[in-house]
């Protein structure tokens, strides 16, 4: 029997550096096309982010980065956020 995981890796990338990485429930970004709602085994996206707020659910925390655009890439159970500039908030 094959057991789903619960929690994707994600990883938060600008071009000065890897702003937040680590394992996640769940993700709820912007693109241009609309609003996304990753949960792990997401099946493959690529898609480019609009300007605004991506949050992340990381067990009790949650990660809250402004974004200025970029891609989204979801693949193998992971989630690529490369942003053209970001700033971070923990809760």
């Amino acid at each position: 029997m094959v057991v789903a995981s619960t929690s994707m890796k994600v990883d938060v990338v600008s071009p000065e550096a890897v702003l937040w990485s680590g394992e996640a429930e769940f993700v709820v970004a912007r693109t241009v096309e609309g609003e996304i709602g990753i949960l792990a085994n997401h099946e493959p996206v690529m898609a480019a982010l609009a300007a605004g707020t991506v949050n992340i659910q990381a067990g009790e925390d949650r990660i809250k980065a402004t974004v200025g655009g970029g891609f989204l890439q979801i693949l193998n159970n992971a989630v690529t956020l490369l942003v053209d500039e970001a700033t971070l908030e923990e809760d």
